[in-house]
């Protein structure tokens, strides 16, 4: 990657070498273990597979937002692995989040633990088939959870900065659990205001999917607390802007493009700020239909009739408002922002791809 050209493609394509290179580490250290374990790695090759790579960039665009654009190609290659490690998280985070959501597919194949338990019922193993996918998909996230922070601890850059990162993902990583509870908690309450709603999408996904990647990267770079209190101004309300999308999406996507059920966030259940803005602002009859709808197997007739609740609600429009709002808010901070000339404008690149996408 050139440094006059941001050549996303390149540095996705980076990214993916790094991941494999790194399992291709594990599958050795464990090829003594047999079969069964190369059925798990098989599993986390395709979890790290694609995708946007969107924590990857911000964590690299973070890293130089710091430093400019001149280093040599060795801490080039370690950069890549730290942003890498992210990518794992993340992976980690999909596996377990399919699992509790009951989701069946993720990029339009089964789910991890639907594919475990697909192939118990294949092969008429004893016991109980979900039960496994269910402990598939929980080691397998685990696994993937402990390889980020191995693959970051051993990317190649200087230790003391890595050390410093490492303190920064600890915090990323209590933080998306913790955010991942209290959404599990507020679907099992059945109840969400907007508030509680905007609290799990925080915490859940934006920081992690934005604002820590942005100070992880920073970090690594020896950045000050004045430069990591910049990124948060810019990445925070981006990743709640990212989320409030990926919301949308859930809603709203087509399934040929997202890979997974049209409505599948009504399906799964899902109390996101779109719907607890719809539930505030359908007429009493159709909240109630709403409401008694999440979670339950859905019609794409009934898709539709939920979505046109929501759209007579205003909450759709609203969110997209909103989007907009927290996009400007962003790229206002960015602009104020004593940071290199290059990696803002990047960064203003990766905020337009993450807040208008269809995927």
């Amino acid at each position: 990657m050139t440094d006059s050209v941001w050549d996303q493609a390149e540095f996705r394509a980076g990214v993916q070498r790094a991941l494999d290179a790194f399992l291709e580490e594990q599958a050795a250290r464990l090829a003594p273990l047999g079969d069964d374990v190369g059925r798990l790695l098989a599993e986390a090759r395709a979890a790290v597979s694609g995708g946007k790579r969107f924590r990857a960039a911000f964590c690299y665009w973070g890293f130089r937002a710091v430093t400019g654009t001149s280093y040599d190609a060795a801490a080039e290659d370690a950069l890549v692995r730290a942003c890498a490690s992210l990518e794992l998280l993340h992976a980690s985070a999909l596996v377990h989040d399919d699992y509790m959501d009951a989701s069946d597919t993720r990029r339009g194949r089964p789910a991890t633990h639907r594919g475990f338990e697909a192939e118990h019922r294949r092969d008429g193993w004893r016991g109980d088939a979900e039960q496994y996918g269910a402990a598939a998909a929980i080691l397998l996230g685990d696994l993937l959870l402990s390889w980020a922070d191995e693959l970051l601890r051993r990317c190649g850059l200087p230790l003391d900065r890595v050390v410093a990162a490492l303190d920064v993902f600890d915090r990323c990583r209590s933080e998306v659990i913790g955010g991942q509870f209290l959404d599990v908690s507020v679907q099992a309450r059945g109840a969400a205001d907007v508030d509680a709603a905007m609290t799990v999408l925080r915490y859940k996904s934006a920081k992690y999917s934005i604002e820590r990647p942005l100070h992880i990267g920073a970090t690594l770079a020896g950045g000050s607390p004045e430069q990591l209190l910049e990124l948060s101004a810019f990445g925070l309300p981006l990743g709640e802007a990212f989320q409030l999308r990926d919301d949308l999406l859930g809603v709203y996507g087509d399934p040929e493009t997202t890979g997974k059920p049209a409505g599948g966030d009504l399906v799964e259940g899902k109390r996101t700020v779109l719907v607890a803005l719809a539930l505030d602002g359908a007429p009493a009859a159709d909240a109630a239909r709403l409401d008694e709808a999440l979670g339950s197997p859905l019609t794409a007739e009934q898709v539709t009739g939920l979505r046109r609740i929501i759209d007579d609600s205003g909450a759709h429009a609203q969110v997209e408002q909103v989007i907009g709002e927290l996009a400007g808010k962003a790229t206002d901070a960015l602009a104020r922002a004593d940071l290199d000339a290059r990696a803002r404008g990047v960064l203003l690149e990766l905020a337009t791809a993450a807040t208008v996408r269809v995927v």
